[in-house]
């Protein structure tokens, strides 16, 4: 299997120890939704986007029952169990408690990879000493979970990220119409086990394969990760492609040699927003892109970020989705600038279809450069009238002004940060009811029924 770079010693030991760990939260966010609200336990609890475009971000064990999944369509969610508590997602009130998840965790090592919210990665190839083999790490970390948290979770142990997932996996509650059966909690793949309980998965349970790859991998009779592991090299190459053929036969026979990453830099910046009902209006996609943009360059800035590209991403109400990017010679961290590029963008597509999502994300990040103090600059060149070469040029020879523009939205984000979001924003997003900035999670599930 192809590396990036060369095998250190820290590789060849996750090869041949069981030193990979995987976390993994059991139903999480319904969890917490019972853990704050104790009346829901035993209930099929549903979290998600409540309206009509909404889809299930996770779900009680009672509600799998009925055959209810995430990323399942709300609706159909609901069709299937009927009678559920829905509740809206909370994105602030989940991250709040994977920090507590991660304050955890790093009693145990500090070399932590975070997935998500719930999940994370954990190399505790140094911990041993203090606490003991991998397995016995793995229950002290559930215990802990349990003690600190009040919350329940699976762990994989491996030598491997792969083999850590999916022994967590294989480690969970079990679903059933009496209710759920308790899992085994900790699920340990020693090495000469591996190809007895890799190979007889289903072959979408390897990174890297999703829908289109099975089906291609269906039609040659490829149905596991053992029939993977077989092909020969040539074959696979044929069939995915010189570097996806060579990684999934590389995987299906355990060549996984990818270390735990602790401090892994973020790639790309973004958020999106899916509507109620779709737009049509230029104006107000444009409103909604200054909004977006807004939070994505706050974000940069509190990552000490800056970005040399900048992406729109836009879906049409037959499902149809757009991706346009444009590339900058200097790189940015003004959130009025990134709105200007992306409305250039949108301005070169035909919106009258109706758009049902629109998205603004950053990428190629590199960290901020240092600069001196200076007096700051409320106006600047105005790059909505062309963000393209000619005012890059214009604007480095101008580093004032752009500067400037930068370091106004900073102290508008220190504001923030003492007085709440909605204190200050861009003028453009305040309406009779106030202002309301895009905030990290909001509509994450998509948009909130109209009675919340």
């Amino acid at each position: 299997m192809r590396r990036d770079g060369p095998v250190t010693d820290r590789m060849r030991s996750s090869q041949s120890e069981l030193d990979t760990l995987h976390v993994d939260m059991d139903c999480f966010f319904a969890a917490v939704e019972v853990l704050d609200d104790p009346t829901l336990a035993g209930r099929p609890v549903i979290v998600g986007g409540t309206g009509p475009r909404g889809v299930v971000a996770s779900c009680s064990y009672e509600a799998r029952a009925s055959g209810v999944r995430s990323a399942m369509p709300m609706s159909e969610a609901r069709r299937r169990a009927f009678g559920a508590v829905v509740i809206a997602g909370r994105h602030e009130r989940y991250s709040e408690v994977s920090r507590q998840l991660h304050d955890v965790l790093l009693e145990f090592t500090p070399v932590i990879e975070p997935i998500a919210l719930d999940e994370a990665f954990l190399d505790v190839s140094g911990s041993h000493l203090l606490f003991g083999p991998s397995p016995e790490i793995a229950r002290r970390i559930r215990g802990r979970v349990r003690e600190r948290l009040a919350l329940e979770c699976s762990v994989g142990v491996g030598r491997s990220k792969l083999v850590a997932k999916l022994a967590s996996r294989a480690a969970k509650p079990r679903v059933s119409a009496a209710g759920p059966r308790p899992g085994r909690g900790v699920v340990v793949v020693e090495a000469a086990e591996e190809r007895s309980f890799l190979w007889p998965r289903p072959v979408r349970d390897l990174w890297g394969v999703g829908p289109k790859t099975a089906e291609r991998l269906l039609r040659y009779g490829v149905r596991s990760i053992g029939d993977v592991a077989e092909l020969d090299l040539r074959t696979a190459e044929r069939i995915l492609g010189r570097t996806a053929g060579r990684q999934l036969v590389g995987l299906a026979r355990g060549e996984d040699a990818r270390p735990v990453q602790s401090g892994r830099q973020v790639k790309s910046i973004g958020h999106e927003e899916t509507f109620p009902r779709d737009l049509y209006e230029v104006g107000a996609l444009h409103l909604e892109l200054v909004r977006l943009s807004d939070s994505v360059g706050s974000r940069l800035r509190q990552a000490g970020v800056v970005a040399r590209t900048v992406n729109l991403k836009v879906r049409f109400g037959d499902f149809r989705t757009l991706t346009r990017a444009r590339s900058l010679a200097r790189p940015l961290g003004s959130s009025s600038e990134i709105a200007a590029i992306a409305s250039a963008l949108l301005e070169g597509l035909d919106v009258s279809p109706g758009i049902r999502l629109i998205g603004v994300s950053v990428s190629s990040l590199e960290p901020q450069a240092t600069s001196t103090g200076y007096q700051l600059a409320l106006i600047g060149p105005d790059l909505a009238s062309d963000p393209g070469p000619a005012v890059t040029a214009c604007e480095a020879a101008r580093p004032l002004a752009r500067t400037g523009r930068r370091d106004v939205e900073g102290a508008v984000d220190a504001i923030r940060r003492r007085y709440g979001t909605s204190s200050v924003g861009p003028a453009a997003l305040v309406s009779s009811k106030g202002l309301h900035p895009k905030k990290p999670g909001e509509h994450a599930w998509g948009p909130a029924a109209p009675d919340g």
